[in-house]
């Protein structure tokens, strides 16, 4: 049974102010860290990385797991990495790196291993760091990852209110699984939102699209206004509403599926 007692405790280590300009709202229940932790089952190898590690709750429960191999931690704020750093100091396995995530290459970084990402996630750069995962996909496999509620919702989204460009994209290259809803009272200071753990795994053979870039500019296009028809969205864009048959172009893009897309675009393709 999942813990309610509320966790609106400060910060362990005082002394360091928030700062509202990174989104830090600390993970301090322990029934969702081990969630987190749980979730995947280390073996000999296993090389984790944190994004956003804070007051470092996550941190020193991935770094418990006697199978660990390498921890590398990316944390933006320079006093919490100096704090994790300090406390775990001792454990040669953990590595902190005061830097912005948007900032690293993973391919080049981890280059030749796999890699495993464990995160409360900043809200503010939830669907950059979705981006950096995508191209990353050749060194990270798989993970759990904590974001807002309604933007798990709209990722896992199949058609309707809600269903777009980001259920679309995330959905061909990650296969995802919804966890456990997290209130607010799970962290210091509490959200304004409800959150959601969410496990991801790299989808490592997508379907193969031509131009891959184009398509999901056209995607793009086509969810617009995603109130309006295909017709309405498309007739002022490049593409034009030639090619489709006047049935399609009465269709609104949150009707339509993946595959429905892939067909338009290669029809596209022909003309």
């Amino acid at each position: 049974m999942q813990n309610k007692k509320p966790m609106r405790q400060k910060p362990e280590k005082q002394g360091i102010l928030l700062k509202k300009q990174f989104g830090q709202h600390f993970l301090q229940d322990h029934f969702f860290v081990d969630q987190v932790v749980n979730k995947i089952p280390f073996v000999a190898g296993t090389n984790v990385f944190e994004i956003g590690c804070g007051e470092g709750v996550l941190t020193k429960a991935i770094a418990q797991q006697p199978l660990l191999n390498k921890l590398r931690v990316f944390e933006i704020d320079p006093e919490w990495a100096a704090l994790v750093t300090n406390d775990l100091a001792s454990d040669a396995r953990v590595q902190v790196s005061q830097i912005n995530i948007l900032d690293v290459n993973l391919n080049e970084l981890f280059a030749g291993e796999k890699w495993i990402l464990l995160a409360n996630l900043p809200y503010c750069i939830t669907f950059p760091i979705l981006h950096l995962l995508q191209k990353s996909s050749a060194v990270v496999k798989e993970g759990v990852i904590m974001i807002q509620e309604e933007v798990a919702q709209k990722i896992l989204k199949k058609s309707g209110r809600g269903y777009g460009y980001p259920s679309l994209f995330f959905q061909h290259y990650f296969d995802w699984q919804l966890m456990d809803k997290v209130p607010p009272t799970a962290f210091f200071p509490p959200p304004k939102v409800d959150s959601r753990l969410l496990y991801f795994k790299t989808n490592e053979n997508p379907v193969t699209i031509v131009d891959e870039e184009g398509f999901w500019k056209f995607i793009k296009m086509c969810f617009l206004q995603p109130r309006r028809t295909l017709k309405n969205n498309l007739q002022q864009s490049r593409y034009g509403i030639q090619p489709f048959t006047p049935e399609l172009l009465q269709k609104r893009a949150q009707e339509l599926s993946m595959q429905d897309f892939l067909n338009i675009w290669n029809v596209l393709q022909t003309k």
